[in-house]
């Protein structure tokens, strides 16, 4: 691409002065505005040895966010998994996950126990879809004998 208006550097800092971005989303969008492979690699080498970017802080914001929503953490490991975040590298916030999956089921649903099965299972697929693991979602709906 010819019409590459500013240096990577630049680039990048207009990006990041929005939100954080993991390396791998900043390397896709400056490959996507047509910077080369080793230009894009010394701009993000540098930035980082700068301490502008940094895929712990990102996993950190990331945690922040997707709790504040009501998501689980398999939701949190896929989104850091789709930022190109390696999950296992990355310390997942401590969060009491029990609390916040029976935070996102009474925002949605209320304090009334599920009717039968049916409105079992629609409720089950609602914390699924947030990112609770089954466990959760089996302590959630069944009743947790250490009480809320």
């Amino acid at each position: 691409m010819s019409a590459v208006a500013l240096d990577p550097k630049a680039h990048v800092l207009r990006l990041l002065a929005r939100r954080e971005y993991s390396r791998a989303e900043l390397r896709d969008r400056l490959t996507r505005a047509g910077y080369g492979a080793e230009q894009i690699d010394s701009t993000l080498d540098g930035l980082a040895r700068e301490g502008w970017q940094d895929d712990a802080r990102y996993a950190e914001m990331l945690g922040r966010t997707r709790l504040r929503q009501g998501h689980g953490p398999l939701r949190l490991r896929r989104d850091l998994a789709r930022a190109g975040v390696d999950p296992e590298q990355m310390s997942i916030p401590q969060a009491d996950w029990l609390i916040q999956a029976r935070a996102a089921l009474h925002k949605r649903f209320g304090d009334a126990p599920a009717e039968n099965r049916r409105e079992w299972e629609r409720r089950a697929r609602f914390l699924a879809g947030r990112g609770f693991t089954s466990e959760l979602i089996r302590l959630v709906l069944d009743g947790d004998p250490d009480g809320y």
